[in-house]
C-alpha cells in the first residue's frame, strides 16, 4: 500500500490556525503549537464574553437610569414599579438613551411613575382610546363587506367557488355563475 502525505490538507489547516493567530504577541503568532493553544482560548474568551457584554450593558443602561432618578429625587426601584404600575413598557436601553439626551422627556417619565405609586392611574384613558380605535374598525369591516357583497358580480367563477367552499355551500363545483351569486347572497 502506497504511503499517504497530507501535506495540503496539513499545510492548510496550520495557515489557518497561524491566520486566527495574527496580532498576538511573541511566538504566539508565529509557531503553529503556542498558537493553536491561544486560538483555542481566545474562541473560548470570545464565546463567553459575548454573554458578558449583555451582562455589563445591561448594568450600564440601569447605572444610568439610577442616575438621572436620583436627579428627579426618585429611587431607581420605584422608577421602575410606577412605570409597570401605569402600564408602560420601555426597555432599559431605550430608558437609558432617554435620560441622556432627553432630560425633559425622562422628567415626564418620572412624573408619571410617581402618579402611578400614588394610585393615579392613567391606563383607563389609554384604555378607552383603545376601545374607541376597536369598534372604528368593526364598523369599516361591517361596511367593506357590505361593499363585498356587491362586488360579488365583479368576480370570477373560481373565486365565486372559493367563498362558497368557505361558506360549506354544498355542490358548489357543480354550479354556474349565477347559481353562485344566489347562494353566496
Amino acid at each position: 500500500m502506497a504511503r499517504v502525505k497530507g501535506s495540503n490538507i496539513h499545510k492548510n489547516r496550520r495557515k489557518k490556525v497561524l491566520k486566527l493567530a495574527k496580532g498576538y504577541f511573541g511566538s504566539k503568532h508565529k509557531l503553529y503549537r503556542t498558537a493553536k493553544e491561544q486560538v483555542m482560548h481566545s474562541l473560548k474568551y470570545s464565546y463567553r464574553d459575548r454573554k458578558q457584554n449583555k451582562r455589563e450593558m445591561r448594568k450600564l443602561w440601569i447605572t444610568r437610569i439610577n442616575a438621572a432618578c436620583r436627579m428627579n429625587n426618585i429611587s431607581y426601584s420605584k422608577f421602575i414599579s410606577g412605570l409597570n404600575k401605569a402600564g408602560i413598557t420601555i426597555n432599559r436601553k431605550m430608558l437609558s438613551e432617554i435620560a441622556i439626551d432627553d432630560a425633559k422627556a425622562f422628567t415626564n417619565l418620572v412624573g408619571i411613575s410617581k402618579d402611578a405609586l400614588a394610585g393615579k392611574t392613567i391606563k383607563q384613558e389609554v384604555k378607552a382610546t383603545k376601545v374607541e380605535k376597536e369598534t372604528k374598525k368593526e364598523e369599516t369591516k361591517k361596511v367593506e363587506k357590505k361593499e363585498v357583497s356587491e362586488d360579488l358580480s365583479k368576480l370570477t367563477v373560481a373565486e365565486l367557488k372559493k367563498l362558497a367552499k368557505e361558506k360549506n355551500i354544498e355542490n358548489y363545483t357543480t354550479m354556474k355563475k349565477a347559481e353562485l351569486l344566489e347562494a353566496l347572497k
